[in-house]
């Protein structure tokens, strides 16, 4: 028995279904901002990171807001292999104790970049020819920009209730702003649907990017003025792009792969108490969704999936998350190997299911 399912778009199934699906089809890469539980994806990524699985005849998109924006920006370095296992361990091995507030936790999110992307490598990053890198961060606006704790809580309090009611509300208090590399900006900045800023990244913006994407609201110290984009206060792109919530997709034949840790895909962070909140039917005709099955997560420690209530519940015992979360590590581990098998024996044709 298999430990992932696969979903697909319309688009996808149809495609996978008329044998014409493999993985040069596939033109975006989406990290989801989902903090630790983006460790049920590493075995996945490092299939097809070691393999070389995309990007090998055309550039591929890689798009991610916070955990997503740090596993991909491991991709682009000269050793990437070895750099997303360096993120993997100092993101892992990363305590917090009763003490720590929204700056030096910011400042530990930094000692983690700074264990995986050396400064002198960001270049060769900048100019990788396989992959394009598409970091999400939110732009505070109005009262939302304060770092008082009480003026930010009546912010995302608002914020919540502007978002629930129309989401294009949301925009009062958060401004999309994308970070990229390559010549030109990622095709889904460019459509008609997408609200906000492209901005290239460089030499200096380039961790900035990455710590302002990370910057979780009340936990996290926001980044200010970040170098070449507006001026502000820059937190967490999951407030705009948690799951999925963009249409990444050119044309009817691009594959937008999307390894989730959960079967539902949430649009935004706001979005996740709100069950009527529905990802855009257009977004996701072209997307190919692996996620664990509930088999899986029941094998985990616990039985539940790492994620950020764990720094509260052992943070007298960091020890023993750190050993937990190395074994849901080590779980995933065969998670891209057998997504692999499925699309190589053609198998998948008979266990993907629509969207």
């Amino acid at each position: 028995m298999i430990d992932i399912r696969v979903k697909a778009g319309e688009n996808v199934y149809e495609m996978i279904q008329d044998g014409g699906f493999n993985m040069d089809r596939v033109t975006t890469y989406v990290g989801p901002g989902v903090g630790p539980r983006w460790l049920l994806a590493t075995g996945f990524d490092l299939t097809l990171l070691s393999n070389g699985l995309l990007g090998r005849s055309h550039p591929v998109v890689l798009a991610g807001s916070s955990a997503g924006a740090l596993r991909f920006a491991a991709w682009l370095q000269p050793e990437a292999v070895e750099s997303y296992r360096r993120l993997m361990e100092a993101y892992i091995t990363t305590s917090y104790t009763r003490d720590h507030t929204p700056e030096t936790i910011l400042e530990s999110i930094q000692n983690i970049v700074n264990a995986y992307i050396d400064a002198d490598a960001i270049p060769f990053a900048l100019a990788n020819k396989n992959y394009r890198l598409a970091v999400t961060t939110a732009r505070a606006r109005n009262f939302a920009a304060s770092e008082m704790t009480v003026i930010q809580q009546l912010a995302l309090a608002c914020s919540f209730i502007f978002n629930a009611v129309n989401s294009s509300w949301l925009s009062w208090f958060f401004e999309r702003i994308v970070f990229y590399n390559g010549p030109l900006q990622p095709r889904f900045c460019l459509s008609d649907g997408f609200k906000g800023m492209a901005i290239r990244l460089n030499d200096a913006n380039f961790k900035h990017a990455l710590l302002a994407s990370s910057a979780i609201p009340l936990v996290v110290a926001g980044v200010k003025n970040v170098y070449g984009a507006p001026n502000g206060v820059y937190r967490d792109g999951g407030v705009m792009d948690y799951h999925l919530n963009q249409n990444y997709a050119e044309t009817k034949d691009d594959v937008i792969l999307l390894f989730n840790h959960q079967e539902r895909v949430i649009p935004g962070w706001l979005d996740k108490r709100l069950k009527y909140r529905e990802i855009e039917t257009e977004f996701l005709a072209n997307v190919l969704m692996i996620n664990p099955s509930e088999q899986f997560i029941q094998k985990l420690p616990g039985g539940k999936i790492p994620d950020r209530e764990d720094f509260k519940l052992f943070v007298d015992d960091p020890s023993e998350r750190i050993k937990y979360w190395w074994q849901a590590v080590e779980l995933s581990g065969p998670l891209g190997e057998q997504f692999m098998e499925l699309v190589e024996s053609k198998k998948i044709r008979s266990v993907v299911e629509e969207m």
